[in-house]
């Protein structure tokens, strides 16, 4: 009888032995499956602020007007260049106004659809560094295409490149080419980089215009 207690004893040991292994191996493959989910949450957080970040970007501007948008009428009292200053937005660090990344329009009486042309680099049109007057940068820039519409960009403090950043400003120039507003007349002007909404200028043209000089789009 004595013997069979014993047998019967380590017998429950080892039971006990297996249950405890049995015991350890659930826990070791929870710990994994808890590793697995806490990863694929952090994983989830990340795309998500991701996708976020993405929105907030592609739903808000990156430049902003910077000053007064002005026109310039011809000797027969049309508008036909409007010049108008922008910058970064806040929040971004630079925007690309290559050609081939942005689009410039004008709508209103007329309507010119995809006129931008680039980023003019000073020294090639033969500008200075900081043009004396408005008058001489116009000349220089639209020399020789007087009647075919189009826009440019130039960009102060840069480096000579088409990047607008932070510490740089720039000035979109159109010339409306044999178009032009008369007075009253309401204009639209978009401004539509690689990155983020369109920038969007309106104006009126006021009466009263003068020949061949310089007013403010209100």
């Amino acid at each position: 009888m004595n013997k069979c207690r014993g047998i019967f004893k380590d017998k429950r040991g080892i039971v006990g032995i297996e249950a405890a292994i049995v015991l350890i191996a659930f826990v070791v493959i929870a710990a994994a499956l808890a590793c697995v989910v806490i990863n694929m949450g952090f994983y989830s957080t990340q795309k998500v602020k991701d996708t976020i970040n993405r929105g907030v970007n592609e739903a808000s501007s990156s430049l902003q007007l910077d000053g007064q948008v002005i026109g310039k009428t011809n000797d027969t009292r049309h508008l036909t260049i409007i010049v108008f200053p922008v910058k970064v937005s806040v929040g971004r660090s630079e925007v690309d106004l290559n050609a081939n990344t942005t689009v410039v329009s004008v709508e209103g009486r007329i309507c010119l659809l995809d006129i931008y042309k680039g980023v003019i680099n000073e020294s090639s049109v033969g500008l200075e560094e900081d043009p004396e007057s408005l008058d001489d940068v116009i000349s220089h820039i639209f020399s020789g295409q007087q009647q075919r519409p189009s826009a440019y960009c130039i960009i102060y403090n840069d480096d000579d490149d088409t990047i607008l950043e932070n510490f740089e400003k720039a000035f979109i120039i159109i010339n409306l080419g044999n178009y032009g507003f008369q007075e009253y007349d309401k204009v639209r002007i978009e401004v539509r980089p690689g990155q983020g909404t369109s920038l969007t200028v309106s104006g009126v043209v006021p009466g009263g215009l003068p020949e061949d000089d310089y007013v403010s789009l209100g």
